[in-house]
């Protein structure tokens, strides 16, 4: 018995080979592997063979339950989709000074539109923001993508969105940050940026017990609302000494809610193993502590202050809205 796995992003648990071969082809990103069911890390040494006829794995003749991550290449980023919240669990960015030089795009020939790759009833679509009162949070900035207009529409995907809090927050406080780390290919040739949603517990006030709570959009109800986003930013390559081998780091977690512009950057960083705890992810594994440098000991961690309020306001009436895909017979 076999399944098929299509390997347009969809990776299933433990098929860390597909993984693999996807991130190294990334110019054919459509595969499709047979495999006889889902393989696990290692085999279980302790099951015995017997004559009651039980045999679990029997259930994989009818599909493999998941839960499967939608693995996007796209040409500026790489991202991996949560279907259960309908976001990414993150997203995976790449800028140096040529890119961000680079003037080939036009965020006017861009438009919202829903991830048709994704199947259709685990796919965020343009109505469920509709009146939510969250924007449409990019968590690939358009502004990282101006070197090619394909680029720039692949960060329009409703895959690549979360919900974030307009005023104060991703129009303020959260596009100054997406500045900031722009401005780090000044002083490094290299920059990767890892951004995605946390839902982070919170301490009731009256029982004092920690309870996980986060609103829900869309009709019926399907996009949950982050209480946090994180960046993790790895500056590669200094300017000054190109062949430095290490890297300089820095972890921060930011409330998805209006931050004062007066707030020190500094505030928000956090280490990266509290970061990993709390996201369930490996970060950086493969580089030796020492090789990791602070970031922010070697450049200011600060935001700079910018009003994107208007232009948001503008490009928001610039930006053309695809209509859902048609239901296929």
């Amino acid at each position: 018995m076999c399944s098929r796995i299509l390997l347009s992003g969809l990776v299933g648990l433990g098929a860390g080979t597909g993984l693999t071969y996807l991130l190294l082809n990334r110019h054919s990103p459509t595969q499709i592997i047979e495999t006889p069911y889902p393989p696990t890390q290692k085999p279980n040494s302790n099951i015995q063979s017997h004559s009651f006829n039980v045999d679990p794995s029997g259930f994989f003749k009818y599909g493999f339950p998941g839960p499967i991550h939608d693995l996007q290449n796209r040409e500026e980023f790489i991202s991996c989709y949560n279907r259960q919240t309908q976001n990414p669990y993150w997203v995976l960015e790449h800028i140096t000074p040529e890119s961000l030089a680079a003037r080939n795009a036009d965020r006017k020939n861009s438009f919202f539109k829903e991830d048709e790759v994704i199947p259709e009833k685990f796919r965020g679509k343009l109505r469920d923001y509709f009146r939510s009162g969250y924007d449409r949070g990019h968590q690939a900035p358009a502004a990282d993508a101006k070197f090619s207009q394909q680029a720039m529409d692949d960060t329009f995907y409703l895959s690549n969105m979360c919900p974030q809090v307009g005023e104060g927050f991703n129009r303020d406080y959260w596009a100054h940050l997406e500045y900031f780390c722009r401005g780090l290919t000044k002083k490094y040739k290299s920059v990767r940026i890892v951004t995605g949603p946390l839902y982070l517990p919170k301490k009731d006030p009256i029982d004092n017990k920690f309870r996980v709570n986060y609103e829900v959009i869309g009709n019926p109800p399907s996009i949950a609302v982050p209480t946090h986003f994180f960046k993790l930013i790895v500056a590669e390559a200094p300017t000054a000494n190109p062949a430095r081998e290490d890297i300089a780091v820095a972890a921060f977690v930011l409330p998805n809610e209006p931050i004062s512009n007066e707030t020190k950057l500094t505030d928000f960083e956090v280490p990266i193993d509290a970061l990993e705890r709390s996201t369930g992810l490996e970060l950086l594994q493969k580089v030796p502590p020492s090789k990791k440098k602070a970031l922010c000991k070697e450049v200011n961690c600060q935001i700079v202050v910018r009003d994107f309020s208007n232009a948001a306001i503008k490009q928001s009436k610039d930006v053309k809205l695809l209509p859902p895909p048609k239901k296929r017979n």
